[in-house]
């Protein structure tokens, strides 16, 4: 059963290796808006809505969003960090990113799907999820919704 809005975020703890970060789990602020977005190489949606997922990053980074990348692979090849690695290069991805490689933080997020956006809000409660492009389409009106700011015209 996927996860209910208003359920606290679970834990990141699980994936197999961190990139753009010390080593480990990101310590996210409290009090900010944050949005878990699971992806895979192999995924062609993923690659068409990345480009969007990192301009919601940059442009609502300074209203206080926080953005966590995780990468979770759909068969044996994706798991190869060389090709993640060169997918994170080629979209410019700067937020950390997890290879949840045994599924560990997937499993805890309830998310069997790429691409997947979770949207937290301030409160650190599930305020929006949601897959696929069509789901995407949504993500941004909700993280402003989360941000206290008005929609756009």
């Amino acid at each position: 059963m996927p996860m209910r809005l208003g359920t606290p975020m679970p834990s990141l703890e699980g994936a197999t290796e961190w990139w753009h970060t010390d080593g480990a789990a990101p310590k996210l602020e409290p009090g900010k808006v944050t949005l878990v977005h699971f992806w895979a190489v192999s995924c062609h949606i993923c690659h068409e809505t990345m480009n969007d997922v990192m301009a919601i990053k940059e442009k609502y980074e300074p209203e206080g969003l926080q953005v966590v990348a995780l990468h979770m692979p759909r068969y044996e090849e994706d798991a190869d960090a060389e090709r993640v690695k060169k997918d994170v290069e080629t979209y410019h991805i700067t937020q950390p990113v997890g290879l949840d490689h045994l599924h560990k933080v997937a499993n805890a997020f309830q998310n069997e799907y790429v691409p997947a956006f979770f949207v937290f809000g301030r409160d650190g409660n599930l305020a929006f999820r949601a897959a696929g492009d069509k789901g995407f389409q949504k993500v941004e009106p909700k993280i402003r919704e989360a941000l206290g700011l008005p929609p756009e015209a």
